[in-house]
């Protein structure tokens, strides 16, 4: 799937693409410096059932300013439900409508999957992503497994419609 509009293209790539490590390695260092007192910064320390492997990707969408990757998203199946992770923006780009048109894109890709909802985690030190999920239709709900030990997260849910 590719998706433009005048400013960004969103393209479906493989998982291990190099434009999609490079962005998903800059949002752990980003993320790590944000949450780097709590446990959860330690790889080894994360919920079992946190870290993303590759065979449960379902989606992933790279934003594209002309040739260069600056945003990422991903959709992951979790149980029965689908998941979206790794939503990044580089900070060159925030603010630019790059989040929204990610966020598009990986809702008509759960809708192609057939799902019902998009669940998705983040952290209480994310105001600026609880504000565009929220803004962008989603509700928070209680946290859900595998985050259940992760008393700072805001889970949120988005209902897809046909």
């Amino acid at each position: 799937m590719t998706i433009d509009n005048a400013t960004f293209t969103v393209r479906t790539l493989p998982y291990d693409h190099p434009a999609a490590e490079e962005l998903r390695a800059a949002m752990r260092e980003e993320m790590g410096r944000r949450y780097a007192d709590r446990p959860a910064a330690d790889p080894g320390h994360l919920p079992a059932g946190m870290a993303v492997r590759a065979e449960s990707v379902l989606f992933t969408g790279v934003a594209f300013d002309a040739r260069r990757p600056v945003g990422h998203v991903l959709l992951r199946r979790l149980g029965e439900e689908v998941e979206l992770k790794r939503m990044y923006v580089a900070p060159s780009h925030r603010g630019s409508g790059v989040a929204r048109f990610l966020l598009a894109a990986a809702e008509e890709a759960a809708r192609e999957l057939g799902a019902r909802r998009v669940l998705l985690q983040t952290g209480d030190r994310q105001p600026d992503a609880i504000r565009l999920y929220e803004r962008e239709g989603y509700t928070r709900i209680p946290i859900f497994p595998p985050y259940l030990s992760m008393t700072y997260s805001t889970c949120i849910e988005k209902r897809i419609v046909g």
